[in-house]
Protein backbone atom coordinates (compact mmCIF):
# COMPACT_ATOMS: atom_id res chain seq x y z
CA UNK A 1 0.00 0.00 0.00
CA UNK A 2 1.16 3.09 -0.80
CA UNK A 3 0.76 5.37 2.67
CA UNK A 4 -1.52 8.10 3.10
CA UNK A 5 -0.78 11.07 5.14
CA UNK A 6 -2.88 13.73 6.40
CA UNK A 7 -2.06 16.56 8.61
CA UNK A 8 -0.43 14.75 11.59
CA UNK A 9 -0.53 11.51 10.71
CA UNK A 10 0.87 8.37 8.25
CA UNK A 11 -1.72 5.64 7.47
CA UNK A 12 0.62 2.75 6.16
CA UNK A 13 0.99 -1.19 6.51
CA UNK A 14 2.27 -2.71 9.89
CA UNK A 15 6.02 -2.84 10.55
CA UNK A 16 7.84 -5.30 12.79
CA UNK A 17 8.66 -2.23 15.26
CA UNK A 18 4.62 -2.17 15.63
CA UNK A 19 3.71 -5.56 17.58
CA UNK A 20 4.03 -4.14 20.97
CA UNK A 21 1.38 -1.76 20.30
CA UNK A 22 -0.36 -3.94 17.82
CA UNK A 23 -0.72 -6.50 20.94
CA UNK A 24 -1.67 -3.83 23.53
CA UNK A 25 -4.43 -2.12 21.40
CA UNK A 26 -5.88 -6.24 21.36
CA UNK A 27 -5.23 -6.84 24.82
CA UNK A 28 -5.66 -3.85 26.65
CA UNK A 29 -8.90 -3.92 29.09
CA UNK A 30 -9.66 0.08 28.15
CA UNK A 31 -9.65 -0.28 24.22
CA UNK A 32 -11.15 -3.74 24.21
CA UNK A 33 -14.05 -2.50 26.54
CA UNK A 34 -16.98 -3.21 23.83
CA UNK A 35 -15.31 -6.76 22.42
CA UNK A 36 -15.32 -10.48 23.65
CA UNK A 37 -11.91 -11.22 23.59
CA UNK A 38 -8.36 -9.90 24.55
CA UNK A 39 -5.62 -11.53 22.30
CA UNK A 40 -2.70 -12.94 24.07
CA UNK A 41 0.37 -11.88 22.04
CA UNK A 42 0.63 -14.72 19.31
CA UNK A 43 -2.74 -13.82 18.44
CA UNK A 44 -2.18 -10.49 18.60
CA UNK A 45 0.93 -11.72 16.23
CA UNK A 46 -1.29 -13.22 13.88
CA UNK A 47 -4.11 -11.13 13.06
CA UNK A 48 -1.41 -8.65 12.45
CA UNK A 49 0.49 -10.33 9.94
CA UNK A 50 -2.84 -11.48 8.57
CA UNK A 51 -3.78 -7.76 7.93
CA UNK A 52 -0.13 -6.74 6.86
CA UNK A 53 -0.52 -9.31 4.32
CA UNK A 54 -4.10 -8.28 3.35
CA UNK A 55 -3.03 -4.69 2.71
CA UNK A 56 0.09 -5.48 1.03
CA UNK A 57 -2.66 -7.90 -1.43
CA UNK A 58 -5.63 -5.21 -1.28
CA UNK A 59 -3.83 -1.71 -0.96
CA UNK A 60 -6.20 -1.24 2.00
CA UNK A 61 -7.39 -2.69 5.04
CA UNK A 62 -6.64 -1.80 9.03
CA UNK A 63 -3.79 -0.09 9.00
CA UNK A 64 -1.36 1.50 11.26
CA UNK A 65 -1.55 5.02 12.28
CA UNK A 66 1.57 6.63 12.58
CA UNK A 67 2.08 10.33 14.23
CA UNK A 68 3.84 12.20 11.60
CA UNK A 69 6.02 14.39 13.83
CA UNK A 70 7.56 11.15 16.63
CA UNK A 71 6.93 8.23 14.40
CA UNK A 72 4.81 6.68 17.11
CA UNK A 73 2.20 4.66 15.88
CA UNK A 74 -0.80 4.91 17.73
CA UNK A 75 -3.34 1.94 16.70
CA UNK A 76 -5.47 1.32 13.40
CA UNK A 77 -7.60 2.47 11.23
CA UNK A 78 -8.56 1.28 7.82
CA UNK A 79 -11.36 -0.51 5.25
CA UNK A 80 -12.27 -3.77 5.70
CA UNK A 81 -14.13 -5.75 3.60
CA UNK A 82 -17.51 -7.39 5.51
CA UNK A 83 -18.75 -10.97 6.04
CA UNK A 84 -22.12 -12.01 7.65
CA UNK A 85 -23.26 -8.67 8.72
CA UNK A 86 -27.21 -8.60 9.15
CA UNK A 87 -29.12 -6.68 6.58
CA UNK A 88 -25.17 -5.76 4.52
CA UNK A 89 -23.98 -7.77 1.56
CA UNK A 90 -20.89 -9.78 2.14
CA UNK A 91 -17.94 -7.25 0.84
CA UNK A 92 -19.30 -3.92 1.95
CA UNK A 93 -16.26 -1.98 3.14
CA UNK A 94 -16.37 -0.64 6.61
CA UNK A 95 -14.56 1.97 8.28
CA UNK A 96 -13.32 1.11 11.35
CA UNK A 97 -10.18 2.03 14.00
CA UNK A 98 -8.63 1.72 17.68
CA UNK A 99 -6.04 3.14 19.19
CA UNK A 100 -4.23 2.87 22.42
CA UNK A 101 -5.14 4.67 25.25
CA UNK A 102 -2.43 7.26 25.59
CA UNK A 103 -3.59 8.16 21.78
CA UNK A 104 -7.22 8.90 23.15
CA UNK A 105 -9.18 12.83 22.84
CA UNK A 106 -6.98 14.04 20.25
CA UNK A 107 -8.92 13.58 17.10
CA UNK A 108 -6.32 10.78 15.52
CA UNK A 109 -9.64 8.42 14.92
CA UNK A 110 -11.28 11.30 13.23
CA UNK A 111 -8.51 12.22 11.25
CA UNK A 112 -7.42 9.06 10.01
CA UNK A 113 -11.05 7.55 9.49
CA UNK A 114 -11.80 10.94 7.23
CA UNK A 115 -8.50 10.69 5.13
CA UNK A 116 -9.69 6.76 4.76
CA UNK A 117 -13.21 7.87 3.77
CA UNK A 118 -11.65 9.95 0.89
CA UNK A 119 -9.32 7.18 -0.49
CA UNK A 120 -12.14 4.75 -0.33
CA UNK A 121 -14.71 7.18 -2.57
CA UNK A 122 -12.35 8.98 -4.50
CA UNK A 123 -9.52 5.87 -5.38
CA UNK A 124 -11.76 3.06 -5.00
CA UNK A 125 -14.79 4.36 -5.88
CA UNK A 126 -17.25 3.15 -3.54
CA UNK A 127 -20.83 4.49 -3.56
CA UNK A 128 -20.98 3.49 0.36
CA UNK A 129 -18.96 2.55 3.64
CA UNK A 130 -20.15 1.54 6.47
CA UNK A 131 -19.38 1.43 10.24
CA UNK A 132 -20.71 -0.32 13.25
CA UNK A 133 -20.46 -0.48 17.27
CA UNK A 134 -21.86 -1.90 20.08
CA UNK A 135 -24.60 0.47 20.99
CA UNK A 136 -22.97 1.80 23.94
CA UNK A 137 -19.62 3.06 22.67
CA UNK A 138 -20.42 6.24 22.68
CA UNK A 139 -16.71 7.05 21.32
CA UNK A 140 -16.91 5.21 18.30
CA UNK A 141 -20.29 6.65 17.46
CA UNK A 142 -19.53 9.95 17.87
CA UNK A 143 -16.16 9.21 15.01
CA UNK A 144 -18.61 8.12 13.11
CA UNK A 145 -20.74 11.16 13.74
CA UNK A 146 -17.77 13.43 13.40
CA UNK A 147 -16.74 12.12 9.85
CA UNK A 148 -20.40 12.51 8.81
CA UNK A 149 -21.76 9.15 8.99
CA UNK A 150 -25.77 8.70 9.31
CA UNK A 151 -27.09 7.06 11.85
CA UNK A 152 -29.36 3.63 10.32
CA UNK A 153 -31.60 2.37 13.26
CA UNK A 154 -33.15 0.55 10.45
CA UNK A 155 -29.97 -1.92 9.98
CA UNK A 156 -29.41 -1.90 13.67
CA UNK A 157 -28.86 -5.35 14.69
CA UNK A 158 -27.62 -8.05 17.53
CA UNK A 159 -24.14 -9.03 16.04
CA UNK A 160 -23.80 -13.04 15.39
CA UNK A 161 -20.63 -13.42 16.60
CA UNK A 162 -21.26 -12.02 20.02
CA UNK A 163 -22.59 -15.15 22.32
CA UNK A 164 -25.52 -15.12 24.73
CA UNK A 165 -22.74 -14.62 27.47
CA UNK A 166 -22.26 -11.11 26.88
CA UNK A 167 -25.43 -9.65 25.84
CA UNK A 168 -24.44 -6.00 26.51
CA UNK A 169 -22.32 -6.12 23.35
CA UNK A 170 -24.57 -8.20 21.58
CA UNK A 171 -26.42 -4.74 20.46
CA UNK A 172 -25.23 -2.96 17.11
CA UNK A 173 -25.77 -0.08 15.66
CA UNK A 174 -24.99 0.91 11.85
CA UNK A 175 -24.18 3.88 10.22
CA UNK A 176 -23.26 4.98 6.43
CA UNK A 177 -21.93 7.53 4.27
CA UNK A 178 -23.08 7.42 0.89
CA UNK A 179 -20.50 9.28 -1.93
CA UNK A 180 -20.79 12.47 -2.63
CA UNK A 181 -22.36 13.16 0.91
CA UNK A 182 -21.35 17.06 1.65
CA UNK A 183 -21.29 16.32 5.69
CA UNK A 184 -18.75 13.78 5.41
Amino acid sequence: MTPLTTERLILRNWQERDRDLFHLINSDDRVMEFFTMRRSRAEADELMDLLEAGIATNGFGFAAIEIAGTGETAGFAGLHRTSKVPGVPDGTLEIGWRLAPAFWGKGFATEAARRWCEFGFGDLGLDRIISFAVAGNRRSTAVMRRIGMTARPDLDFDHPNVPATHPQLQQHVMYDMLSGDPRG
